[in-house]
């Protein structure tokens, strides 16, 4: 690792119908497409959309680490 080096952090939230894996996924997913050399995503967070008493969709918050440009 180079000392220099210099990384940024955002935090996203993903969602799925289907499991808190499948909602981190596509924030990682969307990320990619927006910043380039991510590193490491820590879950900060996760719960549920409930309607009518069921869950409607998981929700994943991701703090998620990219290399800084220069």
């Amino acid at each position: 690792m180079n000392a220099s080096s210099v990384y940024r952090v955002v935090e996203l939230i993903g969602s799925s119908s289907d499991s808190w894996e499948a909602a981190a996924s596509n924030a990682v997913r969307e990320a990619s497409s927006t910043y380039d050399d991510l590193r490491v995503a820590e879950v900060v967070e996760m719960d549920v959309l409930i309607e009518d008493g069921a869950i409607i969709a998981f929700r994943t918050k991701l703090r998620l680490s990219y290399k800084s440009p220069g």
